[in-house]
């Protein structure tokens, strides 16, 4: 049975089960506090039935307490269960948004590298106008043009992301279609569509993996960081972005109401960051993910 396993998993980056069985200390704090912070976020609601978006101005900036673990904000809300509702918005975004732009970008990549010619001038040349500026910025751009709210501040990170997966992509399959494989596929009578879903795809994977990993960390970043400038979230909905924001005129009163969304973020951060180094080791793509240019030659 392992035999088997491991056979499945070797085309796809050589990721054997025993290696995927062997995990790296940091790599397991990285996993264990992210689920911890995941398994808060649904289940820590349904213990204290504390509703986040409820004033109560005669309960604001309390202490710590049985029913407010993390007391309350200027309006007399439970932080803790803004910081949980926070966490479902935040990480279901940056989700989603990942979600997006590998399925944009992934095929993107699979089209410009495969038929290069005029397609792939056009597409590289759109690849390299999105990722002429940084990405913070790009984001601040679009999401000022389409207007703040959390919908455009996601869509603002699509257009902004799928760049790094196209151009990954695209340099994979640029040095795998002329190798001997793939021109047996050829010679065999094999169509296009078969060659690259069958033989180029695999050897996506594990890079895929690798850059997704550590971009839900920055994808959390921007979403926090446009939402505490006001293009995100809008009140009262919960987001750590946002809670920062409303808690910067209370930092000396009560400086608690920027510390634990503030230190939500860097857990979560920290967490995704090492979970990518984990498995970047792991599956040995460091040449392909961080070393490669994927521009148009």
């Amino acid at each position: 049975m392992k035999s088997a396993l491991s056979g499945l998993l070797r085309p796809y980056g050589g990721w054997s089960l025993r290696s995927s069985m062997r995990f790296n200390p940091l790599t397991a704090i990285g996993a264990s506090v992210l689920t911890l912070i995941v398994l808060l976020a649904f289940i820590g609601p349904l213990l204290l039935q504390n509703d986040p978006l409820t004033v109560n101005m005669s309960e604001r900036l309390l202490q710590p307490s049985w029913q407010y673990p993390l007391g309350t904000d200027h309006l007399g809300r439970c932080m803790f269960s803004r910081l949980a509702a926070g966490a479902r918005t935040t990480l279901g975004i940056a989700a989603l948004a990942l979600a997006a732009v590998t399925l944009i970008g992934i095929p993107i990549g699979l089209l410009s590298g495969y038929r290069r010619g005029r397609i792939d001038a056009i597409l590289m040349r759109i690849v390299d106008a999105v990722g002429a500026f940084p990405d913070f910025i790009m984001a601040i751009a679009f999401t000022g043009f389409l207007g703040p709210s959390l919908t455009n501040l996601m869509l603002s990170i699509i257009l902004v992301n799928w760049i790094g997966y196209a151009r990954v992509v695209r340099g994979i399959v640029l040095a795998e279609r002329e190798k001997e494989y793939v021109l047996a596929a050829r010679a065999a009578g094999c169509s296009s569509g078969t060659i690259i879903w069958r033989h180029l795809q695999p050897n996506i994977i594990s890079p895929v993996i690798v850059l997704a990993a550590l971009d839900i960390g920055k994808m959390i970043l921007i979403i926090a960081s446009l939402s505490y400038v006001g293009l995100g979230a809008q009140p009262p909905s919960p987001e750590w972005g946002a809670m920062l924001n409303d808690g910067r005129p209370y930092f000396q009163a009560n400086p608690s109401l920027m510390i634990y969304p503030g230190l939500a973020i860097m857990l979560v951060v920290i967490s995704c960051n090492l979970i990518s180094e984990g498995v970047r080791d792991r599956l040995d793509v460091k040449g392909t993910v961080f070393g490669k240019g994927g521009g148009a030659r």
